[in-house]
């Protein structure tokens, strides 16, 4: 994660001076790494760092004890790895989390996507991606970085071969109307509430309740959830 000087008062300055104050729990087992992050993470006003965590069992322990609003979980991690210890996060409905990879990790972070990842975060961010990122989450915005996300979910669903018994049932698109499958397809591409909205011609509103809906019928825990199952079923 690399810190630029000017970077992170941009988007500090740029932050609503109402916003909510986002708590943050930094899941990284290298010190320095950590260091960094957190250094990054307390340089704004609406952003507060409520615990540090060097493995994946002190990152669950301590968002059960903390309960912050995010959890920023290293994949790569000793005692329990940053996929399981996501699943666990999500299952217990503790904090969205946010993954940090390098897509030199691409099967753990397919496996932190599935086990309900709200987004992903390349290492080599800089501090201001690292801030959006956060705050988008925060926002419940999951998808970071709509490029990204693209060649990711490219990388990750289309080339891989699944096995029958784990491949998704078209069937279950069943349950969605018309409009939801459309909003479900520009997910699948990567694109942002205010993106969908200008594509399909509705209000942003309007966009994130049909998000809402279709993750509920589908059963889905976020966004990206959505996205992958959407590339999977070629929607």
């Amino acid at each position: 994660m690399t810190e630029e000087s000017d970077a992170a008062p941009g988007v500090a300055q740029g932050a609503a001076q109402d916003t909510p104050l986002i708590r943050v729990l930094v899941a990284e087992d290298q010190s320095a790494v950590r260091a960094g992050l957190v250094l990054i993470l307390r340089s704004v006003p609406d952003i507060e760092v409520a615990g540090e965590a060097a493995d994946g069992e002190e990152a669950v322990r301590l968002a059960r004890e903390l309960r912050p609003d995010l959890v920023l979980m290293d994949v790569q991690m000793p005692r329990l790895d940053g996929v399981s210890a996501t699943r666990q996060v999500v299952a217990e409905g503790l904090a969205d989390v946010l993954v940090l990879t390098t897509f030199d990790l691409d099967e753990y972070v397919f496996g932190a996507l599935r086990a309900g990842a709200a987004g992903f975060l390349l290492k080599n961010t800089d501090a201001a991606g690292l801030l959006r990122a956060v705050r988008t989450v925060a926002a419940g915005e999951g998808l970071i970085a709509p490029a990204v996300t693209r060649r990711l979910i490219a990388e990750f669903a289309a080339p891989r071969p699944v096995r029958p018994a784990d491949a998704p049932d078209p069937a279950v698109l069943d349950v969605l109307t018309r409009r939801e499958r459309e909003v479900l397809s520009c997910l699948g591409e990567g694109l942002s509430n205010a993106e969908v909205a200008e594509r399909l011609s509705m209000a942003e509103a309007t966009v994130k309740t049909h998000v809402s809906r279709l993750l509920g019928k589908l059963e889905l825990r976020s966004r990206v959830q959505a996205a992958v199952l959407a590339q999977e079923l070629g929607v």
